[in-house]
């Protein structure tokens, strides 16, 4: 992974994806600290994929099982009960 510091990122943005395209991830710096990183969009989608589950994904991914729901209106409701 290459190194670029802020200044030479903002300058030249172009350069940057395209290394990132070609070579894979680029850091970028800010007083020799690391701060961001430039990725290809393939590899972010797979990144972000992988990280979280949509709901739809937990809940198909869960036990199948059926349940038993009587029809609506043949179960007989309790007498409420009055204190």
């Amino acid at each position: 992974m290459a190194s670029w510091p802020l200044q030479d990122a903002k300058a030249r943005l172009s350069e940057v994806v395209n290394a990132a395209k070609r070579d894979g991830p680029q850091i970028i710096t800010r007083r020799g600290v690391e701060e961001a990183v430039v990725v290809p969009i393939d590899q972010w989608k797979e990144l972000t994929r992988s990280v979280k589950p949509t709901l739809l994904e937990v809940l198909q991914s869960g036990p199948q099982f059926d349940l038993n729901i009587p029809p609506r209106g043949l179960v007989r409701m309790r007498k409420a009960v009055r204190f």
